[in-house]
């Protein structure tokens, strides 16, 4: 009625399908994928910068959805499919690999789209039933396979233990676009999709800290994948990772990084692991450092009550050394050398060169049984057993702690020579 005030209008809310838009890449491809800004822990892995979980959406006569996503994130993933296309539009699926952050929602999305076929290879079959139990059928595909899109077409290969047995690239001819799943990707969540489009020393971090702490152990499998991707021919003018930024700008850069990697040679870098009760083995620690700085190596501390292990991991990466010194609490090592140098077991960086160290108190068997880890581990150690001390350090003491450092540092430069001969 004429007077009466006017209803408040209220504010109108976004719908998840109006949030979260497809990202293009090429004319014919997108990005569909999710962002994690929160996650910090992936397997003891400390994520600081979060992570994304990629996805790509082939849009041809036969629409492809290439990897999905985490299921809490299934939302997200369909809502930027639907910015682009009717998600029941799909015909084919794509599992590259089928860990759970890139198949979580695979079972939804199979209930939801109905998709004519589901691709996997032959170990990423077997793998999708052992998780899901889903009973549809699998196309599983071989190496050289071809399945064509309409314009585009999708070439697969194998690239087992390429992170799992079940791994597989797939690739795009007619864009030179390479979905290489976990490889040459990184944990690195914010608001940018392309390389070219971030900060590419962060870039360079986060690839070295992804390849450190999850791919290092397979580095034989990895010189083979490169190694086949060369003989196939594949031309790689964009490479779509599962986690992370897409590479078009700098993709000769991450291939020659992860050769590198692979090949696991000794650099001048000599890293110092510790903890310390008390400070005495902080002393030890220091007075080693002087004595590879003097040597010629480059020495990193790492005290374990500021450091991560997923960080430590990152730093042996480019390495030749790894020294580690150890304080003895109930007759063990202590407990933070013990979490790390089980995790750095696992992960079998070769061609180091190294020492155990550290103080005591009645017992000493903390240095000791660093040293025993270090020799299963295959580090080559200067010494026949770790150098030890009673409580505080001495001037003694310390300079044998300076001249530990030294000869560490003369073994490196033997092994570097050694490498490059």
């Amino acid at each position: 009625m004429a007077g009466e005030p006017k209803a408040k209008e209220m504010p109108r809310t976004m719908t998840v399908h109006e949030t979260f838009k497809a990202v293009p890449v090429t004319d014919r491809i997108y990005w569909v994928g999710a962002v994690d800004r929160t996650v910090r822990d992936f397997h003891g892995y400390l994520t600081s910068r979060g992570t994304t979980y990629n996805a790509f959406l082939i849009v041809d006569d036969v629409v492809t959805l290439v990897d999905t996503v985490k299921k809490p994130f299934h939302d997200e993933m369909m809502a930027r499919i639907a910015s682009v296309i009717d998600p029941g539009k799909i015909r084919y699926v794509i599992s590259n690999h089928s860990e759970m952050d890139h198949t979580g929602c695979l079972p939804d999305v199979i209930r939801s789209v109905r998709p004519e076929k589901l691709f996997a290879s032959t170990m990423g079959a077997k793998a999708i039933e052992d998780h899901f139990h889903l009973g549809h059928p699998i196309e599983v595909v071989k190496d050289g396979l071809e399945v064509s899109l309409g314009k585009l077409s999708l070439v697969f290969a194998e690239t087992r233990m390429c992170h799992w047995p079940d791994s597989m690239f797939s690739y795009v001819p007619q864009e030179q676009l390479l979905f290489s799943q976990d490889g040459f990707g990184m944990h690195l969540a914010g608001d940018h999709r392309f390389d070219d489009e971030c900060d590419l020393a962060v870039m360079d971090v986060e690839a070295a800290k992804y390849y450190a702490n999850i791919l290092l152990p397979l580095s034989s499998f990895i010189l083979k994948t490169l190694e086949k991707v060369g003989q196939l021919g594949w031309k790689l003018r964009i490479v779509a990772p599962d986690h992370g930024p897409i590479w078009r700008k700098h993709v000769d850069r991450i291939l020659g990084d992860y050769a590198r990697w692979a090949r696991q040679a000794p650099t001048d870098k000599a890293v110092v692991v510790f903890d310390t009760m008390w400070g005495s083995t902080r002393e030890m620690a220091r007075a080693v450092a002087e004595g590879l700085q003097a040597g010629g190596a480059q020495p990193r501390l790492m005290p374990l009550a500021e450091s991560h292990r997923s960080d430590v991991a990152t730093e042996l990466l480019e390495a030749g050394a790894l020294l580690v010194g150890s304080p003895t609490i109930n007759n063990m090592l202590f407990p933070t050398l013990a979490d790390t140098l089980s995790y750095l077991q696992g992960l079998k960086r070769k061609n180091l060169a190294g020492a155990a160290f550290g103080s005591h108190g009645w017992s000493g068997e903390g240095a000791k049984q660093v040293h025993e880890i270090l020799t299963r581990m295959g580090v080559d150690l200067v010494q026949d057993k770790p150098l030890q001390c009673k409580y505080v350090p001495d001037e003694n003491v310390l300079g044998q702690c300076r001249e530990l450092g030294q000869a560490v540092a003369e073994k490196v430069k033997a092994k570097i020579a050694e490498a490059g001969a």
